[in-house]
């Protein structure tokens, strides 16, 4: 139990799940606690002490259906038959002759270890191709470098199908014709199964996203105007709107931080402090706690109508800068591009008409977001902490290219929390190119923001 325990650790670690020998150490002995021929208590075990989180948790059942599951069960389908061990040997011996006409592939050398039960190397092989990257090309553009590596395997699986049929079509005197059928299904569906392996993508269950759906109608004519669709007399009547609502705020926060200190009584202070009134405590004197800010790091898509809706969001965080400990700001399209300092040298609405000009941004470019993401990744990835709230203000529409939502599950590990604004509607996610599907499992809260209501109630909640 334990050598097998062993194996299902080293593919799953194969499948990117941290497993550490502590723990492995601990699931073994408690495996000793239990009754191992009774698989859900097994698996519960397993489960506890590899799956960590509730993200990691479906990561973990797919790996354990595989290995002990799918990798088992067509050898035990044949156990139970008086000759099953020639039916067996003769396994072995199609997965050997296989395994010597593939010696010089790697990738057929990890295809047939799992047809005989070792599914490590190409789980890992699986893995490096869900976790590939686009490169980043300033001339032609495509998502063709993991679709490519897809490809590649599923012409390697299909071509490893016709070889086993060619056994199957063979004479063979040391077995019947039917265990020789029954073999080649085996292996047929052994590569069936590392082909599903290949095109079902895990994605974490993300059960603490919080999903915004409905908001005050504060404002009945202005409010509800999408911010693309305003006038330039409604734009300014949005600009009071905010200017009132950001005054509101810097005072309630202001309030705020100012009665922090309430709250945690400083024992030592009170007691010294009462030496003058003969002991008795008449004067309670609280801690002095500093205060916390929170990080904004926002990502402003300024393709189309996404800009509007960015540039009043742009518009009332740096008016709130007494409010957070530090705001940093970047646009994109494809490439990616730092615009904190305009903003801090800047007036808002000066900045944002700097950067509608100066940017170094190619506005004509199609929006990739996997891309910026990349680029955000190399350059930026230092900005996030524990501290920081991740900002993305866009429609994640990306043009078909990869969405590459990896890296926003990487960013969404060092930082707070993730918050996606889309502009959009929603009843138009999830539809042509828009890729919300995908990054909304990396989120901690999305909601639709195209209007003036939608801003307010997000920024209050934000702040307050």
């Amino acid at each position: 139990m334990v050598n097998l325990t062993l194996r299902f650790v080293a593919c799953c670690r194969a499948a990117d799940l941290r497993i550490s020998t502590a723990e492995v150490l601990d699931c073994v002995s408690q495996l000793d606690l239990i009754r191992p021929i009774e698989e859900e208590e097994f698996r519960l075990v397993l489960r506890t002490n590899f799956a960590k989180s509730r993200r990691e948790q479906s990561r973990f059942d797919q790996m354990y259906h595989l290995f002990f599951h799918e990798m088992q069960n067509d050898l035990s389908r044949v156990s139970h038959d008086p000759e099953s061990e020639l039916e067996k040997q003769f396994l072995q011996d199609v997965i050997q002759m296989l395994r010597a006409e593939e010696s010089d592939d790697v990738l057929g050398k990890s295809l047939t270890d799992f047809m005989e039960g070792n599914p490590m190397g190409f789980v890992e092989e699986v893995h490096r191709i869900h976790t590939q990257e686009e490169l980043a090309a300033k001339a032609l553009r495509s998502n063709m470098t993991q679709l490519a590596s897809r490809l590649q395997v599923m012409l390697k699986i299909n071509k490893m199908k016709n070889k086993v049929l060619s056994f199957q079509g063979g004479n063979h005197a040391v077995i019947d014709s039917d265990r020789v059928k029954r073999t080649a299904e085996a292996l047929t569906d052994k590569l069936d199964n590392a082909l599903a392996l290949l095109n079902n993508e895990p994605q974490p269950d993300n059960y603490g996203l919080k999903e915004v759906k409905n908001y005050d109608k504060r404002y009945s004519q202005v409010g509800e105007i999408p911010f693309a669709s305003l006038s330039q007399e409604e734009i300014e009547e949005v600009r009071d709107v905010i200017w009132k609502l950001v005054k509101k705020l810097e005072e309630i926060a202001t309030l705020r931080f100012s009665v922090s200190n309430r709250g945690v009584i400083d024992i030592k202070k009170t007691l010294r402090r009462s030496g003058k009134y003969l002991g008795v405590p008449m004067e309670i004197i609280f801690k002095d706690r500093p205060l916390r800010k929170g990080k904004i790091v926002a990502l402003c898509d300024v393709s189309g109508s996404v800009w509007s809706t960015a540039r009043f969001m742009l518009n009332i965080l740096y008016s709130l800068q007494e409010c957070f400990s530090k705001i940093k700001s970047y646009i994109f399209v494809s490439d990616l591009a730092d615009v904190t300092d305009v903003f801090r040298d800047h007036e808002v609405n000066e900045a944002i008409e700097k950067i509608m000009n100066e940017a170094p941004v190619n506005y004509y470019e199609p929006t990739d977001y996997g891309m910026a993401f990349q680029h955000f990744k190399n350059r930026h990835m230092q900005e996030l902490d524990k501290k920081t709230t991740l900002l993305i203000i866009g429609d994640a529409r990306s043009n078909h290219m990869n969405p590459q939502d990896l890296i926003l599950k990487s960013m969404r590990e060092r930082c707070k929390r993730v918050i996606w604004l889309n502009p959009e509607q929603e009843k138009f996610w999830d539809t042509g190119d828009s890729e919300m599907r995908a990054y909304k499992a990396h989120c901690h809260e999305v909601r639709p923001c195209g209007n003036l209501n939608q801003l307010i109630e997000f920024i209050e909640e934000l702040i307050i």
